[in-house]
Parts: structure tokens; sequence; C-alpha cells
């Protein structure tokens, strides 16, 4: 829907709207569609139009939203009164976008949106918004399948402000997805938390237990790998690993890769390192969009 730019010009500026042509992409995947302006009352002269992705982040003081992905899909360009321009992009989503549906179905306490930005004038108008599902990969896919078949259940999932020290991590946050622990483990531990660190080559898995950074355990999973590997059998074998692990003294974060090529042992240490001064530091800038996730989460409501 045609949104009145009001904020740059006033009463009679132009309208923008972006259509995508699929609101589905994946980690790394693509985002296709084109931003349409038209002319209002008067002419208009665009100083640039960028695309950007936003999403809330908790912090240890508070929850901000904020872009954490930009790209410019048109430089200056005059919108004469009443003119109709269609701009078209194409670009790629970072590989560590967060999941935000499985199946199609929405993970509840995800939400996340790819905001227009037209530039009038020295002033930026944030005239158009519209929600972006991102679904998993293949071996993000075989993962996420295998706790369900163990017997896990999902619980909520968030993004939380900081780094995981030794990972290919670039974003100023990372994706928690908490699981209540199979009854095969709820003596070892009552819940995990999962995050994928991807890359164009790999996923880094992070499984962390009972919200304890000092319970963590951490492989690496080659993309190839999805469909040659017994996954249900592998999440196993690591939380049995992990299982051990909570019953002995000295258990602590470990590193482990596995791909078409088997397991390779990895090393010891802290694995989460708080960043909120790198995020609060305008890598992400809190921006008034909270009404577009406060429908999110009414409609989430609603379906449950």
């Amino acid at each position: 829907m045609f949104k009145r730019m009001l904020g740059a010009l006033g009463v009679g500026g132009p309208s923008v709207d972006t259509v995508l042509t699929d609101p589905r992409t994946y980690p790394g995947g693509p985002v296709t569609g084109r931003v349409d302006l038209v002319g209002g009352s008067h002419d208009a002269s665009i100083n640039d139009v960028t695309l950007s992705l936003i999403a809330r982040v908790e912090t240890s003081e508070e929850d901000v939203t904020g872009e954490f992905h930009r790209v410019t899909v048109s430089g200056p360009l005059h919108l004469a009164a009443g003119q109709e321009i269609s701009i078209p992009f194409h670009f790629e989503v970072p590989w560590e976008t967060p999941i935000t549906a499985v199946y199609g179905q929405p993970l509840h306490g995800m939400a996340l949106g790819l905001r227009t930005d037209v530039s009038i004038d020295q002033a930026v108008d944030k005239g158009d918004l519209d929600p972006l599902q991102v679904e998993p990969l293949p071996v993000q896919h075989r993962i996420l399948d295998a706790l369900q078949h163990l017997g896990f259940a999902f619980q909520t999932a968030d993004l939380e402000c900081g780094h995981i020290a030794g990972s290919p991590q670039t974003l100023p946050f990372y994706q928690e997805i908490e699981y209540r622990s199979a009854p095969q483990y709820a003596h070892s531990f009552g819940s995990i938390e999962l995050t994928f660190v991807t890359t164009p080559y790999a996923a880094e898995v992070v499984l962390e237990f009972d919200g304890s950074h000092d319970s963590v355990n951490r492989y690496t999973v080659q993309h190839n790998a999805a469909d040659t590997t017994d996954w249900a059998a592998q999440v196993d074998a690591w939380l049995q690993q992990a299982a051990y692990q909570r019953q002995h003294a000295g258990y602590g974060a470990h590193e482990h890769s596995h791909g078409s090529h088997g397991d390779e042992g990895g090393g010891m240490g802290g694995v989460l390192l708080g960043a909120a001064g790198g995020f609060a530091a305008g890598y992400l800038a809190e921006e008034a969009v909270e009404e577009f996730f406060e429908d999110d989460e009414e409609e989430e409501e609603e379906e449950d």
C-alpha cells in the first residue's frame, strides 16, 4: 500500500510503496522486488532510495530496534508532480540473518522487517516497512528437525546483543532459539539454546545449556553435509556428550567440527562475550518502528 511521505515534504509530498516479489528468503538468499514512487502535488529532488533490514535485539539494559544491513537502490533522481517511477532491486541478505519462520510458521519472539528510506532535501522519510520471512538453510532445517524428532519442545527465539568469541560472526548480535529439554535429557539439563553462526561454506552450531555461559558446546557443520548425515543420531550424540560433561567436574565450552569428512577435535574456552558497547556505538541505530513489531506480536498472540 502506498504511504504518503509527510515527514520530508509535508502535505502533498510523494508516495512510496515497496513490492516484494517473494516475502520469503533464507540466510545468504535473495530479496527482489521494486520500489514504486508517485509524485505529489509538486516536484521533488530525491537524493537516494535505500533499503534496510531491521530487527529487535536484546541488550543488557533494554531492547533496541535498528538496522543491520543496508543497500542503496537508487541515487539522485527528479520526481515530477504526479510522475510514477518504478525502481527494481535485487540483493542478498547476510548469511547470519536470523531465522524467523520454519515451514512457513513464524518463530515466536522473532520479527524482521525491510524498511524503505527516501532521502529528500537532507531529510530522510521512512516511507515503507514490509515484513520479511527468513526460512532455514537445509543444514539448519535438518538440525531443527532432529531436535523436534528427539522430543525437544520449542519455546521462543530472540536476538542477543554480543559476540561469540572465536566465531566468524560479523553482526553485532546472534540469535538464540530456546527449547525445553526432551524427557530423556531432563535429568541433565532443563533447556537448551541453539545458535547458528553461518558462512557461505558452513554453519557453526552453538548449544548453550540451562542458560549458562559456562556450559556451551560448539560444532561446525558443512552445508554439503545436509543430505549425507543422520542428523537425529548426530544431534543425539552431541547432547549425550553434553550430558556426560555436565555429570563430571570441569565441563566447559568445547569446539568440534563436523562435515563430510567426519569430526575434528577443538579447543576449550569461554564462548560468549558481551558487545553491547559496540551495538550502541552506531552499527545498529535505534529507530521508531515499535508499532511494526508490536503489530507482529499481537498477530502471534491471536494465532496462539
